[in-house]
Parts: structure tokens; sequence; C-alpha cells
């Protein structure tokens, strides 16, 4: 009987090495299943792969919009700085007709001895071009006789007003002012009565 205490005593599970205890599942209860190579198993996405690829695309996404706004500015500066260079051309076509009289007109002041038709002739190059320039969009402002106005004139002195009626009104004026589509573009020089 002790040898069977003693053999007993030895199959405890703390005095078992692992091989034993191996033998012992194998032997007695039986153990879970556990999956071979060939059996497939097919596992539907994580939600974290799900998330992982939604945030690849969403990043694809990001970097092309990115990239087509960052052309569309690069674009965009290119062409203003061409309409930069370019904007008053329309302009100095316009006016290169006008600056073609005033070489046929310096070539016939050599060989004119009359000063009529020279005059005449600077009159119609002068009427051409504030024709061209009203065109587009500049108009004379009317100072001589109306109310001294700092918003659209300079005045450079004042001098005693020769009738009562033209204290604080432009008497008379050195330099033309202009608008630009209702807009000031050059404050008129005026003497102001006082």
């Amino acid at each position: 009987m002790l040898k069977k205490k003693k053999k007993e005593n030895t199959d405890t599970p703390e005095n078992m090495n692992t091989t034993d205890q191996e033998n012992i599942h194998a032997e007695g209860e039986p153990q879970a299943q556990t999956e071979t190579p060939e059996q497939e198993v097919v596992e539907a996405p994580s939600a974290e792969d799900k998330l992982k690829e939604e945030l690849a695309q969403a990043n694809d996404k990001y970097l092309r919009l990115y990239a087509e706004f960052d052309n569309f500015r690069r674009r965009t500066q290119k062409e203003r700085a061409e309409a930069r260079e370019t904007e008053g051309k329309e302009l100095l076509v316009a006016l290169l007709p006008v600056l073609d009289d005033f070489e046929r007109a310096q070539r016939s002041m050599e060989k004119a001895v009359d000063v009529a038709p020279v005059k005449e002739g600077v009159t119609l190059i002068q009427n051409k071009l504030k024709n061209i320039l009203g065109q587009k969009g500049l108009k004379e402002m009317e100072s001589v006789g109306a109310p001294f106005d700092a918003d659209l004139h300079e005045a450079i002195t004042n001098i005693p007003a020769p009738t009562d009626d033209l204290k604080g009104k432009v008497v008379d004026e050195m330099e033309k002012g202009y608008y630009l589509k209702d807009r000031v573009i050059r404050f008129a020089k005026v003497i102001v009565g006082a």
C-alpha cells in the first residue's frame, strides 16, 4: 500500500511535468478543438479595419482636394499678374491713332506758313483724344462757379471775390479735375474766392 500512496502523490499536478499533463489531457477529458490550417475562417472586416480604410480614403480625398486648390491658386495668381501687365493695353491701343495724328501735325507745322490750319489740326486731335478717353469712362469735372468742395477740389490760393455771390466758390481753375466712372481720379486745382 505504501507504494500505491507514493505513486498517487507523484501523480498530483504539482509534481507532474508538462509532458505528463499533456498526456493526461490527451487520455482524459476532451480538450477544445484547435483550428487546423485546412479550415478556412472567413472573418468579416472588423470595425477598426473599416475605420482605417475610411481614414485612408478621406486622406486621399483631402490630398487631391488640396492639390487641386493649390493648382487653382497658382493659376489665378498667374492670370492676375498677366492681367496687371496688360490692363492698360486697350486704352493704349485706342490712343495710338492720336499719337499718329500728333506726329503728322508736327511734320505739317515744319512746312506751315499759316497758323490757322495748324491750330485747327491740333484742336481736332484734342477732340479726338477727349472722345477716346470719354468712351473709356473719363469725364471732366466742372469747377468754375461751383461751391468749393474739399472732396473734389484742391485749393491753391484764396483771392478776394470779385462779387459777393462768388464768396466760397471756385473763381478760377488752374488744373482740371477728372472722374473715371464717377470716381475722382484727379482733384481740380482751383482758386477760391474769399
